[in-house]
């Protein structure tokens, strides 16, 4: 009991670690909760900080949801890593180190999924590319990827896999509720990259 405990309280922390917050704070001096979006996620951090600092954000924002799937394994539980990990995305959205703010926790969700499995995660980023050069929009590739997810998951008999990610879906577009607004406006934000921006830079040329 003690050791579950501990493996979700380890988990939590590991969630709230932001690499974006940090990285931007010491190596930038930049807050980038006063800049862009004011998210301290990988999104912001490649808008605001740049191209290297969006990278390593996103590779630690990864690796901090794969650790947390992980924990199961370095404590020998049986405990499903899903389950585990569901802790670190609730500490990358409230983090105690940000005074209980946080991101959107798209990225770590997504480092949950590769520790649990590796071929559904493959699916689900293949997905996320093919949004993102389809529609240049984070947001749009973010919750689409998701809801693809979940369709996916029941194809896998895996009745764990298919609440969490139906969970973590609701709360993808729960926390994308004002990037829903913009891209009904057509005011979201987009990548440089991508056919839709192509053909809006078209149109303003």
């Amino acid at each position: 009991m003690f050791s579950t405990i501990l493996m979700f309280v380890f988990s939590y922390l590991l969630g709230s670690l932001m690499p974006g917050f940090w990285i931007g704070k010491f190596f930038y001096h930049k807050d980038i909760r006063d800049e862009g979006s004011g998210n301290v996620g990988t999104t912001n951090s490649f808008r605001v900080l740049g191209t290297a600092a969006g990278i390593v954000t996103l590779a630690l924002d990864l690796l901090k949801g794969t650790a947390a799937g992980l924990l199961p394994l370095l404590f020998n539980s049986n405990i499903n890593p899903m389950l585990v990990g569901v802790a670190a995305i609730i500490g990358h959205t409230f983090s105690i180190w940000l005074k209980f703010k946080g991101g959107k926790a798209v990225a770590t969700s997504a480092g949950i999924l590769l520790a649990y499995n590796p071929y559904f995660f493959i699916l689900a980023i293949s997905v996320f590319i093919l949004v993102l050069l389809l529609t240049s929009m984070v947001s749009m590739s973010a919750m689409i990827s998701f809801s693809f997810a979940v369709f996916a998951s029941l194809f896998y008999h895996d009745l764990v896999l298919t609440i969490v990610t139906i969970i973590l879906t609701i709360f993808v577009f729960y926390r994308h509720r004002s990037n829903i607004s913009r891209i009904k406006n057509g005011t979201e934000s987009t990548v440089p990259f991508g056919l839709y921006n192509s053909i809006r830079q078209n149109r303003h040329q």
